[in-house]
């Protein structure tokens, strides 16, 4: 079994330039399998709320639902480093709410980081949550909490303004002592040169390959969820046509009579069977 990896395993492989790979999960099966494939990192995204809820965003997510997802998380994945994504609403109102609802990581579900979205304008949150003795990675470029604001889910940094406020948000969240970075649908001529400013990790998602590590989202890269596929991800599978395909065989198979069969049935004792008809009849 491999060994947990820590914030200090990250700053070293960032060092010895070898790449972080890390995906989201929400539940317990899901976090068992990147486990047991060696996933460096996992992360329980706000994004459970489109993958696994059903809403059409992140917005609608609480804390209750972060951490439950977490908790079923950390028991899949008691080995891996994991991080828990801070809702919409919980960092935005104050300092002191940031740093509560980041300590309900840890106390609560046993997190080992939490995320949060936005540069310049959290840099006191992200400064508070660290002061606190938490770690906390930070996420810019697209951030989907404001995406409204953004103009939509939109890449962002494709022109020399655009990239200097992505450069700019960068720098704040490692002057406010964040101890990692997640840059989102950025050029990867932004994402290199920001990977090479910041002494600390550098990950992309959408952000091309010039960084120290890369995430995607579980049900982008399985094929779990088809709402919509992000140009920036590669399928792996089509998990979705998999199940889809065995509950079909499954309802044909009930309503032609081919399941249950035989071996799958209990049957009643050898030996016994006159004496189990009898006891039916009682009841007739």
């Amino acid at each position: 079994m491999a060994k947990k990896k820590g914030r200090l395993d990250f700053v070293n492989m960032k060092k010895d330039g070898e790449q972080v790979t890390w995906v989201t999960a929400y539940d317990f099966p899901m976090a068992s399998f990147a486990e047991a494939a060696g996933m460096d990192m996992i992360l329980v995204g706000d994004s459970l709320g489109m993958i696994t809820l059903g809403y059409q965003g992140t917005i609608p997510v609480t804390m209750e639902d972060c951490i439950s997802h977490c908790k079923a998380v950390r028991r899949g994945a008691p080995n891996t480093f994991v991080m828990g994504d801070m809702p919409f609403g919980s960092y935005q109102i104050s300092d002191e709410d940031a740093v509560y609802n980041a300590v309900r990581f840890l106390k609560e579900a046993d997190m080992d980081a939490v995320k949060l979205e936005g540069g310049v304008r959290v840099k006191s949150r992200i400064r508070a949550i660290a002061d606190a003795g938490v770690l906390v990675c930070g996420h810019i470029g697209l951030t989907p909490q404001s995406s409204g604001p953004l103009g939509g889910f939109k890449a962002q940094g494709l022109d020399p303004q655009s990239a200097r406020y992505v450069i700019e948000d960068a720098l704040a969240v490692e002057e406010a002592g964040a101890y990692a970075l997640l840059v989102e649908a950025v050029p990867p001529e932004l994402t290199r040169f920001i990977a090479q400013k910041l002494t600390i990790p550098v990950y992309s998602i959408g952000a091309g390959g010039p960084c120290d590590g890369q995430l995607l989202i579980c049900g982008d890269m399985i094929g779990l969820f088809q709402a919509f596929t992000p140009k920036f991800v590669k399928v792996y599978a089509n998990v979705a046509e998999t199940i889809t395909n065995a509950f079909k065989e499954y309802v044909d198979d009930v309503r032609t009579g081919k399941f249950p069969g035989d071996e799958h049935c209990y049957h009643v004792r050898k030996g016994m069977e006159e004496e189990y008809a009898a006891m039916l009849k009682e009841y007739e």
